[in-house]
């Protein structure tokens, strides 16, 4: 059967159950400040989990993409090492939302898994949580006999809360699971060892491939569980292993889901893939990278898909990691030099295109943003290489520290099994203890920086129809729902704060999240430092918690940044459009950042923009303030109608059945962000930059309103000053290429001049050598700048052999050292000028490098040149 074929029947079988096939949420999290990625398939549904809001369908099933690659689900360094781990898969799903429970979640399961899949029972095996004494839980009885009713006892496992008790996180909703395990080994292996005794043990053949979760619990900040008021089922199981027990091999990557990849990388790589090869031997090392290109290139294309590109932070920089964990790979084990991973995305997009459209409508943008980063990457790697043999000269033994291998990783991303490698070849030995102290000694200082401890959420009014009524007010009357306190090394001890209705806008869509303050009847106030939304809820978060926590009081939203973020949302829209008309409509926005005081928009373009480009998207958008368009917005608009009349979705967002659309003249798009109520309003905007984000991803900045009266205000200022400097001359310009023209004679004269000068002091100079040990030594101070030393030394050094000059040069407080050694000396005394300057240049409290016949150090103490120039003779 083949894999489009099996999802296909999974979800219609749900179906059938009165379930809603709902589509895969982005892969990629823009709004939760608790997940970067989707890692399981509830992850989207978080919201009704937690009672902040209500389903339309309280039975809903879906094919999910998950990442797993930080945080509590990690399994980046399984990957390729085994046959059934991956960064990203497809986790299918069926839910219930305080609907049905264990009784049809189980039968279910088995109907589907036995009679429509028509999997042998007798290769399947059952797990029940069988109690945890901390948590006061005895055996879910009634799992257990719900599948004793099924199955034959020997086919159930009493599973430990490690296994089968599942948990949102350290607080939250939780509850006991049941897993589904199958075992494909040969009969000759079954009959000498019996699958029960290999459940989660990690055998490649005997594993899980659905968990069936009973939300029946919710753990409190003190780790006390607590009923839920309503109880609901998340179930998930692994794709890629239903493709593997319903295709009849051993290992998920011989399924259709990869051997597509596969067969391409062997073809480009010229390499051979052994899907029966051990990661021990050479020819195992070859089909571990394959097997790792293969599925970390799905990771990849899917994030980019979803608006994540790589970059050095956050959730960027995951992304960026696994696609170096990639190139590395196949850098280290296939060979190749040469960018080849981008090539593998056709035949992803015409694999998954048609389940995932994404990966068609975005094909040209994955492809050039794999590629432009393996380019990167490589030269890295180059660089590395020689950084590393600097390394090996400088130690004076056979092993490298594990700080020097550290901040290899840490400053050139040059990973550390390849310097283990490297070192290895060329006989050297690597500190791994030392790197690994290094490593803790980093993850450490990032857990303690991001550790935020949150305590439960203290309820005061039952009330989940918490109400946004921030796009007609900026004030409100509001009460306190529930509040609960956050510390965090960061931010220290913060509360957030929830309201029955709000003017407060919380941040998403890319435009931060309002500030202001809370009045209490008797005057006390308390100021909202930052708005955000947290499954589903708006969190008031602020540093202090108001003293009648049960009196009404007055939420005021700071008006002026409102005004000016709402300013610079507005004007995104009007640039999307202007982008669109002036480039043309392949511009897509792939991202954008809106503060209260300026604007950033990302978007697809092949090429930069050019500055007359610039200057007609800067006029498209000013004519569009002066033409004073009236916001025209759909609050209780549908998706498809919205559509079907012309507006804008972005890629990679979650859009529900209800949509805002928002119009201004022609542009239209779907947003739920705040605007001006007319483009006047944005008074003019500027742009003050453009740029490169990635390959196929330009970036503008730009200001509005007050910032941009600011602007040229600042300009102005600028411009009259510059006049008053050229005694208020009626052509400026004229007159600065003038002093251009002027500057440049001069320099000119100057470099003559020094030239003549460095002429008369080789002739000085070359009186001046001593013999030391048959080396002809010069030390001494000059008065010239870096390009005329360098000339000096090497005039002098062509007439002698044997020679060492180091020259010392003091210009406006700051030190020079330049040493010069003829390539002799080089040689035949192992003398590295390199070396001497480092050396030397602590005298000056700087340092410097360069060849090993010439080098220079910079410094900041004139005053340590005479102790250096002296010191010189002793390296003869």
């Amino acid at each position: 059967m083949k894999s489009q074929d099996i999802r296909k029947q999974y979800l219609e079988f749900f179906e059938s159950k009165k379930h809603s096939i709902v589509p895969s949420a982005p892969m990629v999290i823009k709004n939760d400040p608790t997940l970067m990625f989707t890692n399981a398939g509830m992850n989207q549904f978080k919201e009704f989990f937690l009672g902040n809001g209500i389903p339309k369908n309280t039975r809903l099933t879906d094919s999910q993409k998950c990442l797993r690659v930080s945080g509590k689900h990690n399994d980046l360094e399984e990957v390729g090492m085994d046959t059934y781990h991956h960064t990203m898969f497809e986790m299918l799903g069926n839910w219930s939302f305080g609907d049905y429970f264990k009784k049809e979640a189980i039968e279910w399961a088995w109907e589907l898994l036995t009679d429509v899949l028509k999997i042998d029972k007798d290769i399947l095996y059952v797990s029940v949580f069988e109690g945890a004494e901390d948590d006061g839980l005895g055996l879910d009885q009634e799992a257990y006999d719900l599948w004793k009713a099924i199955v034959p006892e020997d086919r159930i496992i009493m599973g430990n809360k490690k296994d089968n008790f599942w948990e949102m996180g350290e607080q939250g909703p939780c509850g006991p699971c049941s897993e589904i395990h199958v075992d494909i080994r040969s009969d000759e292996e079954k009959a000498k060892v019996p699958g029960r005794d290999l459940i989660n043990m990690d055998h490649p053949q005997v594993v899980e491939i659905w968990n069936l979760v009973f939300m029946q619990f919710n753990r409190k900040a003190d780790g006390s569980l607590e009923k839920l008021p309503e109880q609901h089922v998340d179930t998930g199981m692994g794709f890629e292993r239903l493709c593997m027990v319903l295709q009849n091999v051993k290992s998920n990557y011989d399924t259709d889901v990869f051997t597509p990849l596969i067969r391409e990388i062997e073809t480009i790589t010229n390499s051979v893939y052994d899907k029966d090869s051990l990661p021990t031997n050479n020819d195992g090392k070859v089909s571990v990278a394959i097997r790792v290109i293969a599925d970390h290139l799905r990771a990849v294309a899917f994030s980019i898909a979803d608006g994540q590109l790589p970059s050095n932070n956050g959730a960027g920089y995951v992304i960026r990691r696994i696609l170096r964990r990639a190139i590395r790979y196949g850098f280290t084990f296939l060979d190749t030099k040469e960018a080849f991973i981008y090539k593998l995305v056709d035949t992803l997009s015409a694999q998954l295109g048609d389940a995932f459209p994404e990966l068609k409508t975005q094909k040209n943008l994955i492809i050039n943003v794999i590629k432009e980063e393996e380019n990167s990457f490589l030269r890295t790697l180059e660089k590395g290489l020689v950084r590393l043999d600097t390394i090996i000269s400088e130690i004076k033994n056979d092993t490298v520290s594990g700080e020097k291998a550290f901040e290899l990783y840490d400053t050139f991303g040059f990973p550390i099994d390849l310097t283990a490698l490297v070192l290895s070849e060329k006989g050297y030995k690597l500190d791994e203890v030392g790197f690994d102290a290094e490593l803790q000694k980093q993850k450490d200082r990032s857990r303690s920086a991001a550790k935020v401890s949150a305590g439960d959420w203290q309820t005061l009014i039952a009330n989940n129809d918490e109400t946004f009524i921030g796009y007609d007010n900026l004030t409100a009357e509001v009460k306190l729902t529930r509040y609960r306190k956050v510390e965090s090394k960061k931010d220290g001890e913060l509360f957030q704060l929830v309201f029955n209705q709000t003017p407060f806008y919380p941040e998403g869509g890319g435009q931060v999240g309002d500030k202001g303050y809370l009045e209490a009847p008797n005057g006390d106030v308390i100021y909202i430092i930052d708005t955000k939304k947290e499954n589903n809820l708006i969190i008031h978060i602020t540093k202090n918690l108001p003293k009648n926590i049960e009196g009404t009081f007055t939420a005021v939203v700071d008006q002026k940044q409102r005004t000016r973020s709402s300013a610079n949302h507005s004007a995104t829209h009007l640039l999307h459009q202007a982008l669109r008309s002036v480039l043309g409509t392949h511009v897509e926005q792939k991202g954008s950042m809106v503060h209260s005081g300026s604007l950033r928009f990302d978007f697809s373009h092949f090429s930069k923009v050019t500055t007359d480009e610039l200057q007609e998207i800067e006029d498209f958008i000013n004519a569009r303030i002066r033409e004073k368009l009236p916001l025209e917005e759909n609050r209780n608009n549908t998706y498809d109608n919205a559509i079907s009349e012309g507006a804008i979705a972005l890629f990679g967002e979650k859009y529900g059945d209800t949509v805002r659309s928002i119009k201004f003249g022609k542009s239209m798009e779907l947003c739920g962000g705040i605007h001006v109520p007319n483009t006047a309003d944005i008074w003019h905007l500027k742009i003050t930059s453009e740029s490169a984000v990635a390959s196929g991803i330009r970036r503008i900045e730009a200001i509005t309103n007050d910032a941009a009266k600011q602007y040229f205000a600042t300009q102005s200022e600028a411009f009259n000053e510059v006049k008053t400097l050229l005694k208020n001359t009626k052509d400026p310009i004229k007159a600065i290429t003038s002093l251009q023209n002027e500057n440049s004679e001069l320099k000119k004269q100057i470099e003559q001049l020094l030239k003549e000068k460095a002429g008369n002091l080789k002739g000085e100079l070359t009186n001046q050598f001593t013999n030391i040990n048959g080396t002809q030594f010069l030390a001494t101070t000059v008065d010239l700048d870096a390009q005329g030393i360098k000339d000096l030394c090497f005039d002098l050094g062509k007439n002698l052999t044997n020679a060492f000059i180091i020259f010392g040069s003091a210009t406006n407080g700051k030190a020079l050292l330049s040493c010069y050694i003829s390539k002799e000396l080089v040689i035949e005394k192992d003398l590295n000028a390199g070396k001497v300057v480092r050396e030397l240049g602590k005298h000056i409290q700087g340092g410097g490098g360069g060849q090993a016949f010439f080098a220079t150090a910079g410094g900041k103490n004139p005053d340590g040149i005479a102790k250096a120039l002296d010191e010189a003779k002793n390296y003869l």
